[in-house]
């Protein structure tokens, strides 16, 4: 059996079910495991007070407690992973570094560089597929093409699915690495990685995502009815776990094979959304800066900027808009569908680049994942891989009232107008002289933008 390994983790924050860990413990004596604060993706945050940090910091922080339970313990760096795996690597003589894969563009070109250095060393990069259940090109098109629709790639998703795919990956904990050097640095106090800690609402780490995924198993049944509505607990609230890894994804489509159910099916298909834009990212790098459809890239939307001001700080005077976007810059978290009905309003009701939408997601989803929430946007705009078609425009008031009828959600983040009944609590503005004075009133009206979003779109 070869020596010492390093097992780097990165969007994969947990001990269990972990291909990189699994096959580094399979195979090595040693394996110490190692997470570096990549500091140009830090330094490129506005806040200082980002949730994403405080969660990632709290979720090592349960890693390092149960490597330390077990003899071992957490490595934490901060700085450029280029320069410092193999550093580290060297300084630990260690045979190979092991890690999962990510298919982000940096991520991709980051490692890439990593497997250079490491290759001078006479060291190894050894990768791994386990953000999601398949990648890159494993799902294709009979003829060996990529899917650009998401029902085919969806059926021929299921029809490739075996039990070895979603089996768990197992973890000999008997070979993590004891008594470290004291050289090796441990987990320092947030503080030291230059931010502050922010307010979660949610139970961060493994334990915190196992814990939901248990607590969704009495909701799963219902899922398909009830994930729409933003005033009750009706979805998975899995998504911010799934991102960082501190729940597998194998863990989760596990549990819903589990669970014969409509409410399951429904799910398992939201699940294969997030490999089929995973794929689509792995494919089609481009589509991560710029439309997907060649014929809206030079597409210039006439959005004035008060207007995106007026969305980011939720006074639009759409209720329903508004209360969406003010729990996202407060808590970091958007139910799905208010993120289509605000991401329709900012792109067709404002006429502001979905890539402006794009980005203010990018700086407040606790959940934010670069293929998932860009081709959510690109959805809503009518620009991405099997979007929705640019007539179809979302009314603000219907959808309000069809998924929050009574306005419970509404009045939990609009409280100047808590008081309006059902019926008025959709559109304020209808009341007249009545309309509460300490609420905008609409900044723009929607007939008249839907037809100059028809106009324009239909330009393309």
């Amino acid at each position: 059996m070869p020596g010492d390994a390093l097992c780097w983790i990165r969007r994969d924050l947990r001990l269990h079910d972990h291909a990189a860990l699994s096959a580094a413990t399979a195979h090595h004596q040693r394996v110490a495991v190692v997470f570096v604060f990549d500091a140009l993706i830090l330094n490129a945050l506005e806040d200082r007070d980002d949730k994403r940090v405080t969660f990632i910091y709290e979720s090592l922080a349960e890693i390092d407690a149960a490597l330390r339970a077990r003899g071992s313990r957490l490595i934490v760096l901060h700085g450029d992973p280029v320069e410092l795996i193999p550093r580290l690597a060297l300084e630990l003589r260690v045979d190979a570094v092991y890690a999962n894969h990510d298919d982000e563009p940096y991520a991709i070109a980051r490692d890439q560089r990593v497997a250079q250095a490491l290759q001078s060393q006479v060291q190894s990069l050894n990768t791994f597929k386990d953000h999601v259940i398949f990648e890159r090109q494993e799902v294709t098109t009979q003829s060996g093409g990529d899917f650009r629709v998401y029902t085919p790639y969806m059926r021929a998703w299921r029809a490739r699915l075996r039990p070895a795919d979603v089996a768990e990956r197992s973890v000999d904990d008997k070979s993590f690495w004891l008594n470290l050097p004291e050289s090796a640095p441990a987990l320092a106090p947030l503080s030291g990685y230059g931010f502050q800690s922010s307010e979660l609402w949610l139970k961060p780490g493994a334990s915190g995502g196992r814990e939901r995924l248990a607590a969704f198993t009495q909701d799963l049944p219902h899922y398909g009815q009830r994930r729409d509505f933003p005033a009750i607990s009706g979805t998975s609230g899995l998504s911010v776990h799934l991102r960082f890894g501190t729940i597998s994804i194998r863990e989760a489509v596990r549990h819903a094979q589990r669970h014969d159910s409509a409410g399951s099916t429904k799910w398992l298909n939201e699940l294969i959304w997030r490999d089929f834009y995973q794929m689509i990212m792995s494919r089609f790098p481009q589509a991560m800066t710029t439309s997907f459809k060649p014929e809206y890239r030079d597409l210039v939307w006439p959005g004035p900027t008060e207007h995106f001001e007026a969305w980011k700080e939720g006074q639009t005077g759409y209720p329903i808009v508004d209360a969406a976007m003010r729990e996202l810059k407060q808590t970091g978290w958007m139910h799905n569908r208010l993120r289509m009905i605000v991401a329709s309003f900012l792109t067709k009701d404002l006429l502001v680049s979905w890539q402006d939408g794009e980005a203010h997601f990018a700086r407040y989803l606790l959940d934010f994942d670069l293929a998932s929430n860009n081709g959510g946007w690109q959805w809503a705009a009518s620009t991405g891989v099997d979007a929705q078609p640019y007539f179809r425009i979302f009314n603000p008031i219907t959808q309000s009232q069809k998924f929050d009828p009574e306005g419970t959600y509404i009045r939990r983040w609009v409280p100047e107008i808590a008081h309006l009944d059902s019926k008025d609590i959709h559109a304020p503005w209808q009341l007249g002289l009545m309309a509460p004075a300490d609420y905008p009133a609409p900044i723009v009206d929607h007939a008249t933008q839907r037809a100059l979003a028809l106009e324009l779109l239909a330009k393309k």
